[in-house]
């Protein structure tokens, strides 16, 4: 049974633990994904590997919230450059790139742009 479902089938007099309710929100259900047209995945760029894996999840379709803050602070020229390689699959398949905090980039697949305030 899923969590929803145990949370809102308790009766009124039982407490819901709320602790445990936060530390589930992250797992993840497969049935859950099975109708998305469009998944956002995070993902915390270390180095090539996963600069590979966001152009993959970028092919595919799929928009990725990339994490940047612990590679900005070991290696601000290998970000620069993985950050390029991504930004350049991105405008390929007509997606965009944008960074929407001081330690996230917002990658979109094609036909999908990022308003950008200046």
């Amino acid at each position: 049974m899923s969590l929803i479902k145990k949370l809102f089938s308790r009766s009124k007099d039982e407490e819901v633990d709320i602790e445990d309710f936060l530390n589930n929100l992250d797992v993840t259900e497969e049935d859950l994904y099975a109708n998305a047209d469009v998944l956002v995945k995070p993902i915390t760029l270390y180095g090539d590997g996963e600069a590979a894996e966001s152009i993959s999840e970028i092919k595919k379709g799929n928009i990725v919230l990339l994490n940047i803050e612990d590679l900005s602070k070991r290696n601000p020229v290998r970000l620069k450059t993985l950050l390029n390689k991504i930004r350049e699959t991105a405008e390929e398949v007509d997606g965009d790139i944008a960074r929407v905090s001081h330690e996230r980039v917002l990658i979109t697949p094609g036909r999908t742009k990022i308003v950008k305030k200046k």
